[in-house]
């Protein structure tokens, strides 16, 4: 794409429109829900069963159990590791509620860590840095020197569809003996520069089908996947109140079931997803080109990614200047966006009693102010793409 003057007409570009991605599969997907009405198995049937192998296959992983959304995959995970009260759990405080709210839910604690400044995840270092100056090791446990608390695992988020530095958090956990649960809820197919993928690093990977992720369903689902057998059987268990065999209960579990009319639309997304995720990376690659020919210099930062590893770019997010009036006029001009996240977890009024306050992870924060989501979805076509780009700079020029 080349610069242009600022748009003189006005276009409308929103952050997502599922419409077209329906209507391109409307046929098939009406077959595949009927088929299920049909037969009136909705509960465990054997779409879930053959999504849960795929989605376990595409994510290089052994086994795949389903639920009902991507943080009850969160939380059953944390349930299945047997973390609780008196437990912690590192993980960053960049990212969206559910990574720490399963955590308090099952009543431990999070235990934050700044973020990479370039990709928006876990800083290794920073794991590092916190394990060295407030931890120590007792008893074979890790543990918190300020609460006494048990760091029993680790929780990575790969942001923005992007594969956190897991190499590095990888050894800590192994020096530390922590389990990792992989936060994947927007990373599905996402690849580190080895070709190894999000989900296949750790204990479990957690994965989204909220309706806006690169593989969305009709409403909430989730899935786990792990190559642990006795894991995924304990996942299994716990989805169905703890159950096995039937109301026989060694576990207290939750209702954490997907729903089959849900597997049955992502079985037929599902072999749409790689062309959705490479358009992705073309509209990207676009937005990239554009606004370096905007010659816009540090009032936009593009997204930095590994060209040897796999973004997904389940959202495009730059870092601005002037964030909040940038966002205004874009609205104006018709381009919609959003703030992921515009307050980070440690400054959530709900985790006052974790006893944080404002310069704790100061890379958190600025990204907090500073970032903004662009389009991106598969279905924009160049123009749009172009009159983005062409709104942004005419804010700054």
């Amino acid at each position: 794409m080349a610069v242009t003057e600022p748009p003189r007409t006005r276009m409308r570009v929103p952050l997502l429109d599922l419409k077209p991605q329906y209507q391109a599969l409307r046929a098939e997907i009406q077959a595949a829900i009927e088929k299920v009405c049909a037969s009136q198995a909705f509960i465990l049937g054997p779409a879930v069963k053959e999504l849960e192998r795929r989605v376990a296959e595409y994510s290089r992983c052994g086994y795949g159990i389903g639920v009902s959304s991507g943080t009850d995959a969160l939380l059953v995970a944390l349930m299945a590791l047997e973390i609780g009260p008196g437990d912690e759990v590192i993980t960053s405080p960049y990212t969206f509620f559910a990574t720490a709210g399963t955590i308090a839910r099952v009543g431990a604690r999070p235990l934050f860590c700044d973020i990479d400044p370039v990709t928006y995840n876990l800083a290794p270092g920073a794991v590092r840095s916190l394990i060295a100056q407030h931890c120590e090791s007792l008893s074979g446990e890790l543990r918190n020197r300020r609460t006494g608390g048990r760091i029993k695992a680790l929780m990575p988020v790969h942001l923005y569809g992007q594969v956190a530095d897991m190499t590095a958090l990888m050894e800590v956990a192994r020096e530390h003996g922590l389990r990792v649960i992989e936060d994947a809820a927007q990373a599905i197919g996402a690849e580190d520069a080895e070709g190894r993928r999000a989900c296949s690093f750790g204990d479990v990977g957690c994965l989204s089908f909220f309706p806006t992720k690169n593989l969305g369903a009709f409403g909430d689902a989730g899935l786990c996947v792990t190559n642990d057998a006795a894991l995924a059987e304990r996942v299994e268990v716990l989805r169905v109140h703890g159950g096995k065999p039937k109301y026989y209960h060694a576990l207290i579990g939750g209702n954490f079931r997907l729903d089959e009319l849900q597997a049955a639309v992502l079985n037929v997304k599902l072999p749409h997803l790689d062309a959705w995720s490479a358009a992705r990376q073309r509209n990207a690659a676009l937005y990239d080109r554009g606004f370096a020919a905007a010659g816009l210099g540090e009032a936009v930062r593009t997204p930095r990614a590994d060209p040897r590893a796999r973004h997904i770019y389940n959202q495009y997010v730059v870092r601005v200047r002037d964030r909040d009036r940038l966002r205004q006029h874009l609205a104006e001009q018709g381009v919609g966006t959003e703030i992921y996240y515009p307050v980070p977890l440690h400054l959530q009024q709900c985790f006052a009693y974790l006893g944080h306050r404002a310069g704790d992870f100061p890379e958190a924060e600025r990204a907090a102010g500073e970032t903004l989501a662009l389009p991106i979805y598969p279905e924009l076509g160049e123009s749009e793409l172009q009159y983005v780009v062409d709104s942004v700079a005419g804010f700054y020029r």
